[in-house]
């Protein structure tokens, strides 16, 4: 049997507050981040992803005593990003509680990062997260410090290098489709599952059940991650597990 999709909560954090945009911008207030962690881990998602959404640009690291208070309240596996540059700063999130980082900007200015992430840590540590955008000449650029820098990394290349250094998964964000709520990019996360031997996280665009429905079996993706629909309870994950479960979709009840 294959392994159970996962439903990952994401909570993106600016000043102390969880927060939600629209295509990386218009950002609005979603509620206190420790409160939202535990209401999810109650609720039975299956992991939990905090990212710290303008530690880079801001050139700082995470709120480490965020992260440690988020920690202390949640049973599932925790994945902390933002402002991770070096092998220290993984160090410290681990200690305050975190199971995963997640590295992003960090990763494409120095690929060699998630070599030594999976090398000291193991790979299972490692997500890279990737922000990219379908230009108007149909391919796929990635974006760094949040969505702000356009890079010439084209995503399907990075992807495969990010699997090759030993990230044990990665984490995709269609810009395109952030905040949108008209499902994700599936035909890139189908590339990308296909392709690559390594767990490819859905993020951007979730707007009812259907969409998870069809990222799991249109785009292929191991799991999807959402923040504004659960956040503004517009779905509950209990019942998302249950319509997807009668769907036929194998998740963890």
């Amino acid at each position: 049997m294959s392994l159970a999709k996962r439903i990952i909560p994401c909570l993106d954090v600016k000043d102390g507050q969880t927060v939600k945009g629209t295509n990386f911008i218009n950002l609005r207030q979603a509620g206190d981040p420790v409160e939202l962690g535990k209401k999810y881990s109650d609720d039975n998602a299956d992991e939990l992803v905090f990212l710290d959404i303008t530690a880079t640009h801001e050139k700082r690291k995470t709120f480490t005593d965020m992260v440690r208070r988020v920690a202390a309240k949640v049973s599932i596996p925790f994945t902390v990003g933002g402002g991770i540059n070096e092998l220290k700063d993984v160090d410290i999130m681990l200690n305050a509680g975190a199971d995963k980082v997640s590295i992003n900007s960090a990763s494409v200015r120095n690929p060699q990062l998630i070599d030594e992430i999976a090398l000291h840590f193991g790979s299972q540590v490692c997500v890279v997260a990737i922000d990219a955008k379908l230009e108007d000449d149909g391919i796929w650029y990635c974006y760094l410090n949040g969505g702000r820098i356009k890079t010439e990394r084209k995503l399907f290349e990075w992807a495969k290098e990010v699997s090759d250094r030993g990230a044990g998964e990665i984490l995709f964000t269609s810009m395109n489709h952030d905040g949108v709520k008209h499902g994700y990019a599936n035909d890139a996360l189908k590339k990308l599952s296909t392709t690559l031997p390594i767990p490819i996280i859905a993020s951007g665009g979730a707007g009812c059940m259907q969409d998870f429905k069809d990222t799991f079996t249109l785009g292929e993706s191991d799991a999807a991650l959402a923040a504004s629909v659960f956040h503004y309870n517009e779905i509950k994950i209990p019942e998302l597990k249950q319509y997807l479960k009668n769907e036929g979709i194998n998740v963890r009840i």
